[in-house]
């Protein structure tokens, strides 16, 4: 009778989460598909051909160069993310609560205000060079950032913090006397950390690897403004789009899904060669408290330093909101500052519009998102289905595709009545960016939400199950507390991501958006 309850259950859950699914990702996507299909008015592997052969040179070119990046920017996100926070959530020193919560500041930046950010601060007319070479006198700026190493700066800036906050959520879910017992045994630190802690952070690190992996694929801000002439497949699309060939456009969205979704697999291989479940309810935060002197003030004065390379950008873009329109050209500097353009924005309805859509459109995504990725994470994680694979795959597809191609699936998908929208037609209307913002960011949720359920023993539900309480009371009192870290953060980034991401915003030419005004 258990068995039959439980099976009724998977059945209850997983039918809303399939039908999102199918609906609004497998659908469009399957009509990108067959648009790349598409050649002469006929049905064939023409665009195919013409991919790999009679264009190779240029799209395996980008084709590798998307790849190549999007590694590099997994490597060096992870090296920076992983050992803040272990330094943040293990260790206690002056200064920590401020410089953990800084830590997540380059993610309220969305990626094109990123960009120019860095390129006001670093470029060629940067103001950090300028001002070192009027300091010392020099012919010319030392450095400017762009080219490759100026999209791996960018990429690291604005991506370590997803291996920050989904590793931070999973330290504080470790249990400390698994690492004190191996401590006991004889083993030293190192020992512990490679046989104990880090497997226990693996579904973390695959989940933050997966979301960066993805994000550098679909690229699009970086490469276009700091290396033009450096091709990535996301603006091989672009391209296409513009020029109008939208078969072309579409294959090279398929091709960058198949690369995208087989990473996505051998991560999901890697991850499911062990278990890395913990026997325990979870407990809070376990920090020691750092007690040499020395590394203490080394510990305080790199988190100023780190805080103030931090803040740079931010800064950057609060200096030139104050700068009024027309005042700073050929200067190196700006010397006029006042606070002309908030007025302006607050008091012109056409400058505040976008800002307010915005905010209600990335609202009403991110309450969605939160919902059904706890349900579509819970899922996955804890019930046993036929096509749990199939599912995971649907759901990463969102964060496979660049933001652009989401949006051409969907004018494919919903520029016509159909049952998935209720007869209407979405396209031009107010609920279809909510729609794509949903969809791009389901898997950060989702992702975030998994790396703390896999670490939830079986045996906490089971307990509160065989006393007596109802599912729902027990996810609702039990489980959902203790997954709480990795649901939050997850949802944040979604929040943060629908409020800055405008490239889906090709979808709607009635409503704007910001941060920039679309014209109609």
């Amino acid at each position: 009778m258990i068995k039959n309850r439980d099976t009724r259950l998977t059945v209850w859950l997983l039918l809303p989460v399939a039908l999102v699914l199918v609906a609004y990702v497998l659908y469009p996507s399957l009509r990108t598909f067959i648009e790349s299909l598409q050649k002469d008015g006929m049905i064939s592997l023409g665009n195919y051909q013409d991919f790999f052969v009679q264009e190779s040179k240029t799209n395996l070119e980008a084709l590798w160069n998307s790849v190549y990046i999007s590694l590099l920017s997994v490597l060096v996100s992870a090296l920076i993310g992983i050992p803040l926070a272990f330094i943040f959530n293990r260790y206690d020193f002056p200064g920590r609560s401020f410089f953990s919560s800084a830590a997540i500041l380059p993610i309220v930046l969305p990626s094109l205000v990123g960009v120019m950010a860095f390129m006001f601060l670093y470029g060629e007319s940067g103001l950090v060079p300028n001002a070192i070479k009027d300091l010392f006198g020099l012919d010319k700026v030392p450095f400017k950032i762009g080219g490759v190493s100026g999209i791996l700066i960018v990429h690291a800036y604005t991506m370590y913090v997803y291996f920050y906050m989904t590793v931070s959520a999973a330290i504080n879910k470790i249990d400390p006397s698994l690492e004190e017992a191996a401590y006991n045994l004889g083993a030293n630190k190192f020992k512990v950390f490679w046989k104990v802690t880090f497997p226990l952070l693996t579904p973390a690190i695959v989940a933050a690897s997966l979301l960066v992996f993805m994000i550098s694929m679909a690229s699009f801000s970086a490469p276009f403004f700091l290396a033009g002439g450096y091709r990535v497949l996301s603006l091989q699309i672009y391209f296409s789009k513009i020029n109008g060939d939208m078969e072309i456009a579409a294959t090279q969205s398929v091709i960058l899904s198949i690369v995208s979704i087989s990473f996505l697999l051998f991560m999901r291989w890697y991850q499911n060669r062990k278990d890395y479940r913990m026997a325990s309810k979870g407990i809070g935060a376990h920090r020691s408290e750092v007690k040499n002197p020395f590394m203490k003030w080394v510990m305080v004065v790199t988190g100023i330093i780190g805080v103030i390379i931090l803040l740079l950008p931010h800064f950057t873009i609060l200096l030139l909101s104050l700068v009024p329109d027309g005042t700073w050209t050929f200067q190196t500097y700006p010397t006029v500052f006042n606070v002309e353009n908030y007025r302006l924005l607050f008091e012109d309805p056409n400058i505040f519009k976008p800002l307010r859509n915005s905010l209600l459109m990335a609202v009403i995504a991110t309450l969605a998102n939160l919902v059904f990725g706890v349900i579509a994470s819970y899922v996955l994680v804890k019930r046993k289905f036929v096509g749990k694979s199939l599912v995971d795959i649907l759901v990463m597809i969102p964060w496979a595709l660049p933001a652009t191609v989401i949006g051409m699936n969907l004018i494919f998908a919903f520029n016509e009545p159909s049952v998935f929208s209720f007869g209407q037609i979405l396209v031009g209307t107010f609920w279809i960016l909510p729609l794509a913002y949903f969809i791009r960011h389901i898997p950060l949720v989702v992702r975030s939400t998994n790396a703390v359920l896999e670490q939830l023993d079986d045996s906490i539900e089971e307990a509160a199950r065989n006393l007596g309480a109802k599912w729902f009371y027990t996810f609702r009192r039990v489980i959902f507390p203790i997954i709480m870290p990795g649901v939050l953060s997850g949802t944040l980034l979604a929040f943060i991501e629908s409020v800055g991401n405008s490239r889906p915003r090709s979808c709607c030419t009635r409503f704007q958006t910001g941060p920039y005004p679309l014209k109609s």
